[in-house]
């Protein structure tokens, strides 16, 4: 049986080479059937790969062809006014008229303060005011009537100047009429005293009767009485016409100083009412102050928009300048977009911009308004020292201001802080 199964092994080996060869034969014939399958897949691979490379570099070349014309950045936000509201005078609020996210337009009221205040300093004012006009009434005519005295005190003065002008003219002539007296007298008193001397010798000898002799003695006693009375009466004419002379310089300083104090007692005048004017313009200011401030005790709003940090609560006091609310001007808003400094070298007033807003996820069309002054670095409260100690580089941004066309749809959805991504097409 050994034997056997040794005879049996070969032949059975020989069967496995006989059954293996057409085996290999086969996959021979398959692998060289492949060969030229995987070539064509390999081409047309490398064929689409080199198909997606151009297509890549022209969408790539397109893209920088487009992207040269345009600058975006997404440091940018809708940009407006935020209005903050105050009192102008002190006063307790009375009624607040808004609330927070309310609309408000111009003029709307917003909050009364007390104006009971107020109402009695107008009233003041008012009474002030008048008593102004009064006392300016009744100083403006002491102008003529100061002239017309000044004319009457200046007349008299003259007046008393000629009159003591003609009392000296008269004292005088007195005076020389008595000193001419004087002269006839002292030869009338010569004359009778030679007449005594002549007949005293006479009546010595008995020539002539006593009653003659005394007759001329008592002659010449006469005229020496009279030459000493119109010598005294000299005197008293030359002391009367001192005197006249005397109230001539009194009468002529008088006229004097009549005439340099018209002027300025019209000066006065003038100043006077002047002054009453003076008054009058400071009480109709006055006035008008509390007036105004009257006004003020109702506050509305100077400008449309919506309401926010409203501070302003009944009953509390405030100050003047004290903040109440603040208005958001929502109809007036702009874009402020912080592009880097190397992104403006293209860039001027009036291109054409799009902007996205990420809330509204929706596209606004505008133009650049304007472009910053300096960059934001520099016109921080702190900027920063760039010559101590070491120093990096950093690009800055310069703030561009971006104003939206009007009348687009959704405007009256935009609110200051939005988040915005504008592009800006640049020639």
């Amino acid at each position: 049986m050994n034997a056997e199964q040794h005879t049996s092994e070969p032949v059975e080996q020989g069967s496995a080479e006989e059954i293996q060869a057409p085996q290999m034969k086969s996959g021979q014939e398959k692998k060289s059937a492949q060969a030229p399958q995987e070539k064509g897949k390999r081409k047309s691979a490398l064929t689409i790969f080199a198909a997606i490379l151009i297509i890549a570099a022209v969408g790539c070349l397109l893209y920088w062809l487009h992207a040269r014309h345009y600058e975006d950045t997404d440091d940018a936000q809708i940009d407006g006014n935020l209005s903050p509201i105050g009192t102008r005078i002190d006063g307790t609020i009375i009624k607040v008229y808004v609330q927070n996210n309310q609309m408000v337009k111009v003029g709307d009221p917003l909050v009364d303060l007390d104006p009971r205040d107020n109402q009695v300093k107008a009233d003041q004012a008012h009474a002030q005011l008048a008593q102004a006009r009064s006392q300016l009434a009744g100083e403006r005519p002491n102008i003529p009537i100061t002239e017309v005295e000044n004319s009457t005190n200046i007349l008299s003065a003259k007046a008393d100047v000629a009159s003591a002008e003609a009392a000296v003219a008269a004292a005088e002539r007195d005076r020389d009429q008595a000193e001419a007296q004087v002269v006839q007298q002292e030869a009338a008193n010569a004359r009778a005293q030679s007449d005594l001397q002549r007949y005293t010798i006479l009546a010595e000898k008995q020539e002539i009767s006593k009653s003659d002799f005394d007759q001329y003695s008592s002659n010449a006693k006469q005229q020496a009485a009279n030459l000493q009375a119109v010598q005294a009466a000299v005197l008293a004419a030359a002391r009367t016409v001192d005197q006249r002379s005397a109230q001539l310089d009194q009468v002529r300083s008088r006229l004097v100083q009549t005439e340099k104090n018209a002027a300025p007692q019209l000066l006065i005048r003038h100043a006077s009412v002047e002054q009453q004017m003076a008054n009058l313009q400071t009480a109709e200011s006055v006035l008008e102050q509390a007036q105004l401030n009257f006004g003020y005790t109702r506050i509305v709003a100077p400008v449309a928009g919506i309401v926010m940090k409203r501070f302003a609560q009944v009953g509390s006091r405030v100050n003047a300048g004290q903040q109440l609310l603040t208005i958001s001007e929502v109809g007036d808003l702009w874009v402020t977009a912080n592009f880097k400094e190397t992104q403006l070298l293209h860039m001027r007033p009036g291109q054409r911009a799009t902007i996205h807003v990420d809330s509204l996820d929706r596209d606004f069309s505008g133009s650049v308004d304007t472009i910053g002054g300096a960059t934001g670095s520099i016109a921080s409260t702190l900027p920063a020292e760039n010559a101590t100690g070491n120093y990096v580089k950093v690009v800055q941004r310069i703030p561009v201001r971006i104003k939206l066309d009007p009348n687009q749809e959704g405007l009256d959805q935009l609110r200051p802080g939005m988040s915005a991504d504008p592009e800006v097409h640049v020639e």
